[in-house]
Protein backbone atom coordinates (compact mmCIF):
# COMPACT_ATOMS: atom_id res chain seq x y z
CA UNK A 1 0.00 0.00 0.00
CA UNK A 2 1.50 3.36 -1.00
CA UNK A 3 2.15 5.95 1.66
CA UNK A 4 -0.30 8.74 2.37
CA UNK A 5 2.09 11.33 0.89
CA UNK A 6 2.35 9.42 -2.39
CA UNK A 7 -1.44 9.02 -2.57
CA UNK A 8 -1.92 12.75 -2.02
CA UNK A 9 0.65 13.50 -4.71
CA UNK A 10 -1.16 11.22 -7.17
CA UNK A 11 -4.52 12.79 -6.28
CA UNK A 12 -3.12 16.25 -6.95
CA UNK A 13 -1.69 15.03 -10.27
CA UNK A 14 -5.08 13.57 -11.27
CA UNK A 15 -6.87 16.78 -10.23
CA UNK A 16 -4.43 18.92 -12.27
CA UNK A 17 -4.86 16.67 -15.32
CA UNK A 18 -8.66 16.77 -14.97
CA UNK A 19 -8.60 20.58 -14.87
CA UNK A 20 -6.39 20.65 -17.96
CA UNK A 21 -8.73 18.25 -19.77
CA UNK A 22 -11.79 20.35 -18.87
CA UNK A 23 -10.13 23.39 -20.47
CA UNK A 24 -8.76 21.52 -23.49
CA UNK A 25 -10.47 21.66 -26.87
CA UNK A 26 -8.82 18.47 -28.05
CA UNK A 27 -6.78 15.58 -26.68
CA UNK A 28 -5.06 12.73 -28.48
CA UNK A 29 -4.04 9.41 -26.91
CA UNK A 30 -1.06 7.71 -28.52
CA UNK A 31 0.86 4.49 -28.12
CA UNK A 32 4.38 5.86 -27.92
CA UNK A 33 6.04 2.45 -28.18
CA UNK A 34 8.95 2.40 -30.61
CA UNK A 35 9.86 6.09 -30.56
CA UNK A 36 13.51 6.88 -29.90
CA UNK A 37 14.71 9.66 -27.60
CA UNK A 38 15.75 12.03 -30.41
CA UNK A 39 12.40 11.66 -32.19
CA UNK A 40 10.50 12.03 -28.92
CA UNK A 41 12.41 15.22 -28.10
CA UNK A 42 11.70 16.66 -31.56
CA UNK A 43 8.02 15.68 -31.31
CA UNK A 44 7.69 17.28 -27.86
CA UNK A 45 9.34 20.47 -29.16
CA UNK A 46 7.00 20.62 -32.16
CA UNK A 47 3.93 20.12 -29.93
CA UNK A 48 5.14 22.72 -27.42
CA UNK A 49 5.69 25.29 -30.21
CA UNK A 50 2.12 24.64 -31.40
CA UNK A 51 0.78 25.35 -27.89
CA UNK A 52 0.11 21.72 -26.99
CA UNK A 53 0.92 19.76 -23.84
CA UNK A 54 2.39 16.26 -24.23
CA UNK A 55 2.66 13.93 -21.26
CA UNK A 56 3.29 10.29 -20.57
CA UNK A 57 0.81 9.32 -17.87
CA UNK A 58 -0.03 6.01 -16.24
CA UNK A 59 -3.25 4.54 -17.61
CA UNK A 60 -4.86 4.36 -14.15
CA UNK A 61 -4.20 8.05 -13.50
CA UNK A 62 -5.53 8.97 -16.97
CA UNK A 63 -8.67 6.91 -16.32
CA UNK A 64 -9.25 8.76 -13.03
CA UNK A 65 -8.55 12.17 -14.63
CA UNK A 66 -10.96 11.46 -17.50
CA UNK A 67 -13.60 10.37 -14.99
CA UNK A 68 -13.11 13.55 -12.94
CA UNK A 69 -13.21 15.70 -16.11
CA UNK A 70 -16.43 14.01 -17.28
CA UNK A 71 -14.86 12.47 -20.40
CA UNK A 72 -16.36 9.04 -21.03
CA UNK A 73 -15.57 6.37 -23.61
CA UNK A 74 -11.77 6.28 -23.53
CA UNK A 75 -11.24 3.49 -20.96
CA UNK A 76 -10.90 0.83 -23.66
CA UNK A 77 -7.89 2.69 -25.11
CA UNK A 78 -6.04 2.96 -21.81
CA UNK A 79 -3.75 -0.04 -22.12
CA UNK A 80 -0.12 -0.48 -23.05
CA UNK A 81 2.14 2.54 -23.33
CA UNK A 82 0.04 5.70 -23.39
CA UNK A 83 0.88 9.36 -23.82
CA UNK A 84 -1.54 12.22 -24.30
CA UNK A 85 -1.24 15.46 -26.24
CA UNK A 86 -3.86 18.10 -25.56
CA UNK A 87 -4.47 21.74 -26.33
CA UNK A 88 -6.82 24.54 -25.40
CA UNK A 89 -5.51 26.72 -28.24
CA UNK A 90 -7.10 24.92 -31.19
CA UNK A 91 -8.48 21.70 -32.57
CA UNK A 92 -6.14 20.64 -35.36
CA UNK A 93 -2.60 21.19 -34.05
CA UNK A 94 -2.09 18.12 -31.83
CA UNK A 95 -3.89 15.70 -34.18
CA UNK A 96 -1.97 17.06 -37.19
CA UNK A 97 1.46 16.84 -35.57
CA UNK A 98 0.89 13.33 -34.21
CA UNK A 99 -0.75 12.04 -37.41
CA UNK A 100 2.13 13.46 -39.45
CA UNK A 101 4.61 11.68 -37.17
CA UNK A 102 2.76 8.37 -37.66
CA UNK A 103 2.66 8.91 -41.44
CA UNK A 104 6.36 9.82 -41.63
CA UNK A 105 7.43 6.85 -39.47
CA UNK A 106 5.49 3.86 -40.81
CA UNK A 107 7.94 1.31 -39.37
CA UNK A 108 7.45 2.61 -35.82
CA UNK A 109 4.89 1.17 -33.40
CA UNK A 110 3.91 4.75 -32.52
CA UNK A 111 0.20 5.12 -33.27
CA UNK A 112 -2.82 7.25 -32.48
CA UNK A 113 -5.25 5.32 -30.25
CA UNK A 114 -8.15 7.76 -29.80
CA UNK A 115 -8.89 11.18 -28.37
CA UNK A 116 -11.47 13.66 -27.21
CA UNK A 117 -12.97 16.82 -28.66
CA UNK A 118 -14.74 19.27 -26.36
CA UNK A 119 -15.13 16.57 -23.70
CA UNK A 120 -16.47 13.84 -26.00
CA UNK A 121 -14.53 10.72 -26.93
CA UNK A 122 -13.54 10.15 -30.58
CA UNK A 123 -11.79 7.28 -32.28
CA UNK A 124 -8.52 7.30 -34.23
CA UNK A 125 -10.35 7.93 -37.54
CA UNK A 126 -11.94 11.11 -36.15
CA UNK A 127 -8.52 12.26 -34.91
CA UNK A 128 -7.18 11.63 -38.42
CA UNK A 129 -10.01 13.73 -39.89
CA UNK A 130 -9.18 16.56 -37.47
CA UNK A 131 -5.57 16.38 -38.65
CA UNK A 132 -6.74 17.09 -42.21
CA UNK A 133 -8.40 20.38 -41.24
CA UNK A 134 -6.57 23.52 -42.34
CA UNK A 135 -4.98 25.66 -39.67
CA UNK A 136 -6.96 28.29 -37.78
CA UNK A 137 -5.33 31.09 -39.77
CA UNK A 138 -6.30 29.48 -43.10
CA UNK A 139 -9.89 28.97 -41.93
CA UNK A 140 -10.13 32.61 -40.82
CA UNK A 141 -8.73 33.75 -44.17
CA UNK A 142 -11.32 31.62 -45.99
CA UNK A 143 -14.18 33.08 -43.93
CA UNK A 144 -12.94 36.63 -44.44
CA UNK A 145 -12.57 35.95 -48.15
CA UNK A 146 -16.19 34.77 -48.17
CA UNK A 147 -17.27 38.00 -46.49
CA UNK A 148 -15.14 40.08 -48.86
CA UNK A 149 -16.41 38.51 -52.10
CA UNK A 150 -19.89 40.13 -52.17
CA UNK A 151 -18.46 43.52 -51.23
CA UNK A 152 -15.84 43.23 -53.94
CA UNK A 153 -18.53 42.23 -56.45
CA UNK A 154 -20.62 45.28 -55.51
CA UNK A 155 -17.57 47.52 -55.90
CA UNK A 156 -16.92 46.07 -59.37
CA UNK A 157 -20.55 46.63 -60.44
CA UNK A 158 -20.53 50.21 -59.16
CA UNK A 159 -17.14 50.81 -60.79
CA UNK A 160 -18.51 49.50 -64.10
CA UNK A 161 -21.53 51.81 -63.86
CA UNK A 162 -19.36 54.83 -63.13
CA UNK A 163 -17.00 53.87 -65.97
CA UNK A 164 -19.98 53.65 -68.36
CA UNK A 165 -21.19 57.07 -67.22
CA UNK A 166 -17.73 58.59 -67.78
CA UNK A 167 -17.52 57.08 -71.27
CA UNK A 168 -20.99 58.44 -72.12
CA UNK A 169 -20.08 61.91 -70.82
CA UNK A 170 -16.82 61.85 -72.82
CA UNK A 171 -18.73 60.91 -75.97
CA UNK A 172 -21.20 63.77 -75.41
CA UNK A 173 -18.35 66.23 -74.78
CA UNK A 174 -16.55 65.10 -77.95
CA UNK A 175 -19.76 65.49 -79.96
CA UNK A 176 -20.32 69.03 -78.70
CA UNK A 177 -16.74 70.08 -79.33
CA UNK A 178 -16.75 68.71 -82.88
Amino acid sequence: MPSKAILEQKQQHVAALAEDFKKANVGVLVNYNGIDVASDTALRKQLREAGCQYKVVKNTLLRLAFEEAGIKGLDEYLNGTTAIAYSDAGYAEAPKILSDYVKNNPNSDFQVKAGFVDGGAVDAAAVSNLAKLPSKEVLIAQVLGGFNAPIQGLANVLNGTIRGLVIALNAIAEKQSA
